[in-house]
């Protein structure tokens, strides 16, 4: 059955293509935005969606492996959807605390809505609540149309 790999593909696809527009779009709540020139803001969208692209696949490759089974994604598709978005959110809320709190790489700007306790970024922890599940919907739908054919 090669429906799982087809799945994989189409959930990297949509992964980078739904990163890259959310960092086109939240790029404007961090202090590049104010304090960056156009080529720096252009570096920083592309390397975080490279980081994103890393962190979608690590996270439902831990998931695949824990919790997957040899029919995914028609088989478990729910329990690896969920672990992998805890995986991308402790990851992602991990990230920003220690690269905005304690490295100091990169900081948000004023407008960028903050949660208690690390005061991590909203627009960071919803984009890995947004952008998975709509990855491993496409992943499901292509997984459907292969296996009818």
């Amino acid at each position: 059955m090669r429906s799982w790999l087809a799945a994989i593909r189409r959930y990297l696809a949509v992964t980078v293509v739904g990163h890259l527009v959310w960092e086109m779009l939240h790029v404007r709540l961090y202090r590049i935005w104010d304090d960056g020139n156009a080529a720096e803001i252009a570096f920083a969208v592309v390397h975080c969606t490279g980081g994103d692209l890393l962190i979608a696949l690590a996270a439902l490759s831990a998931a695949l492996l824990l919790a997957g089974s040899s029919a995914w994604p028609a088989d478990r598709l729910l329990r690896v959807g969920v672990l992998t978005v805890v995986l991308g959110v402790a990851y992602t809320v991990y990230s920003e605390w220690l690269n905005v709190s304690v490295r100091a790489a990169w900081s948000y700007g004023p407008r960028m809505p903050t949660l208690p306790p690390l005061g991590t970024g909203l627009t960071p922890l919803l984009q890995w609540l947004v952008v998975p599940p709509i990855a491993l919907s496409a992943a499901r739908r292509v997984s459907h149309s292969t296996s009818a054919t």
